[in-house]
Formats: structure tokens, C-alpha cells, sequence
């Protein structure tokens, strides 16, 4: 006697969705045999090289937050990428200094911020940051430089208050020698990002929030690759000489 299949709906009906636009997308387009085979090769490639996650951050991530939170309260959420790491040093002092290279270079950066809920404020919210280097690369990742440089966990003060200090991120191309490269040159596009900052947030009876910070002025803001852009993630660069500053506040929606 066989075991009985437990159904999950939640599965079927979005297999079904999909199905059903799928089948209006191949109307519309009439693909002939020759382009599918091409498609499943390119695909094949996609899965082979591990680029399925870069792939799906770049161009899919971007289009599933817009359709969920596009009319909801609250900071808009941004791409999680696919450079974030579990187990960032906590920061205990504020402000908060991201871990860094002695003479790390780049722009030196003063960042302050505030995290509210759309019910009022929040104190003592848990954020983690994490950002690329003066040379555009990630710690962990494509970096040279020592394991979670330029990442750091902390938590806002009582009145949901943070500062940090780190240096300015720079623009940067997302990998191209693979598959995502093949169809991003071949789709007519650009490889590049504009400069950002990741920042997560984490509160008891509130959603995650992960989103990025963009700067006023950045070349690629009209044409970020990713399409990880809001208008409501813009904050402006002051130079200070030394230095320079920007800020911005954020909104958790509660569960």
C-alpha cells in the first residue's frame, strides 16, 4: 500500500500560476525549437557554473519585493545579493567601527541612521552591514582582504539611534565570464551597480528588513543592473574635508 501524498497547496497553485502565464509568455513570443534548445543548454550552463543564485539576485529578486511591497508602509526592501554572510563580528561600542584593514582604502564614511516601526519607535533593533571595498570586491567572496572586512553587526541605542563608521562603497560590475554575463550582454545591458551600502534589520514582532543605501548623483542609479533601486533609498554624500557623511531613516513593518 502506498503512502498518501500530502498536497501542498501553497506549491500547486503557484506551479499552476505559473503555468498558466507561461503558457500566454510562449503564445506571445513563439519561440521556435532551435531557441528552446539554446534556452535549456544556456540554462544547463546556469546550474553547472553555480550561478543560479547571482542569476536570480540580479534580474528576479528585484521584481518579487516590487510585487509584494510596492504599496505597503514602510522602508522599501532591496535585493539581499548574493554576497551576505552569516556570522559578522558584533560591534559593541558605538559608534560603531566596521572591521577594516589598517589604512583600509578608500573615502572615509560617517553613517547615521535611525530604525522605526510604522507603529512608533524602536529600540535595541539588530542590524547587520556589509558592503564592497574601495576596489569594488567583497570580503569572503572576491576580496584579498582578510575575512569579514568591512562587515559588522550591532544594535540601535534606546531611541533607535545608530552610527557607524566605514569608508564610502564604490560602483562595481557583477561577475560576467559566466552564463548571467552571456545573457546580460546579450539582453543589451551593462554589468554595473551603483554604489550601496546592505544594512539588515531584525526586531521581535516585525519583518526582516533587508534593503540598501544608494547615493544621490551615482552614474548607474538609473540603470543599475540588478534594478535594486528606490527613490526612498537615496541619501546625499556630504564632504566634510576629512570625511564624508549621509543618513537615512527606516521604517519595520510589523509582522
Amino acid at each position: 500500500m502506498t503512502e498518501k501524498t500530502v498536497v501542498n497547496e501553497r506549491v500547486l497553485g503557484a506551479y499552476e500560476g505559473f503555468v498558466k502565464h507561461l503558457k500566454n509568455f510562449l503564445d506571445e513570443q513563439q519561440f521556435n525549437h532551435e531557441e528552446y534548445t539554446k534556452f535549456v543548454e544556456w540554462a544547463d550552463r546556469l546550474g553547472r557554473s553555480g550561478e543560479i543564485p547571482l542569476f536570480l539576485d540580479v534580474f528576479v529578486e528585484t521584481h518579487v519585493l516590487e510585487s509584494k511591497y510596492k504599496d505597503s508602509p514602510g522602508t522599501e526592501p532591496s535585493l539581499l545579493g548574493p554576497y551576505y554572510e552569516e556570522g559578522a563580528p558584533v560591534l559593541e561600542e558605538s559608534p560603531f567601527v566596521m572591521p577594516q584593514r589598517e589604512d583600509e582604502p578608500g573615502d572615509k564614511l560617517t553613517f547615521r541612521g535611525n530604525v522605526s516601526s510604522i507603529n512608533g519607535p524602536l529600540a535595541k533593533t539588530k542590524v547587520e552591514w556589509w558592503q564592497d571595498d574601495a576596489d569594488g570586491l567583497y570580503s569572503n567572496y572576491d576580496s584579498t582582504a582578510p575575512d569579514f572586512n568591512l562587515r559588522g553587526q550591532f544594535h540601535t541605542d534606546e531611541n533607535g539611534d545608530f552610527e557607524v563608521h566605514s569608508i564610502v562603497p564604490i560602483p562595481y560590475q557583477i561577475p560576467t565570464s559566466g552564463p548571467t554575463g552571456e545573457f546580460t550582454f546579450a539582453a543589451g545591458y551593462h554589468a554595473y551597480r551603483p554604489a550601496h551600502i546592505h544594512i539588515k534589520f531584525e526586531h521581535e514582532g516585525h519583518e526582516t528588513l533587508i534593503t540598501q543605501v544608494f547615493f544621490e548623483g551615482d552614474e548607474w542609479l538609473e540603470t543599475d543592473v540588478a534594478g535594486g533601486v528606490r527613490s526612498s533609498l537615496l541619501t546625499k554624500l556630504e564632504d566634510h574635508g576629512d570625511h564624508k557623511e549621509a543618513s537615512l531613516n527606516f521604517v519595520m513593518r510589523t509582522e
